[in-house]
């Protein structure tokens, strides 16, 4: 199985589309066996194409602390589960999940909601 989890610092990033960069590790016999690094394309993550890149890359969960509900959905799409709400250093929150400890904490980051929705904040832009 592999996990990606925003990263900067060594820690999950608070901002799914603005880390520093993914971290992608590897988990076998509950254990993580590698990890590697895979850029961030900056900017609103549910209209970049690294859903596509990490499914590629064989992803198949994301550990996010806060993330939009563009983000989920496109994450979702290429078949990648999330789990928000998670904050300390990467290792930490991968070992966690292993371990069973981690749950999501079923809040996504509103600053992510369209103006229609009469919020403020970040505004993907989307056309659909």
């Amino acid at each position: 199985m592999k996990i990606a989890v925003p990263t900067r610092d060594n820690s999950v990033d608070e901002h799914f589309g603005h880390c520093e960069f993914y971290t992608v590790f590897t988990i076998e016999n509950d254990q993580i066996a590698k990890s590697e690094i895979i850029e961030s394309p900056q900017g609103c993550g549910c209209k970049s194409n690294i859903a596509a890149v990490l499914k590629e890359l064989g992803v198949e969960l994301m550990l996010a602390g806060n993330i939009g509900g563009g983000a989920i959905n496109v994450l979702n799409s290429q078949e990648i589960s999330v789990v928000r709400g998670c904050e300390g250093s990467v290792i930490s929150v991968v070992n966690a999940y292993i371990n069973g400890e981690l749950t999501d904490s079923g809040v996504s980051c509103r600053q992510h909601e369209h103006h229609s929705h009469g919020e403020e904040g970040h505004v993907c832009g989307h056309n659909n």
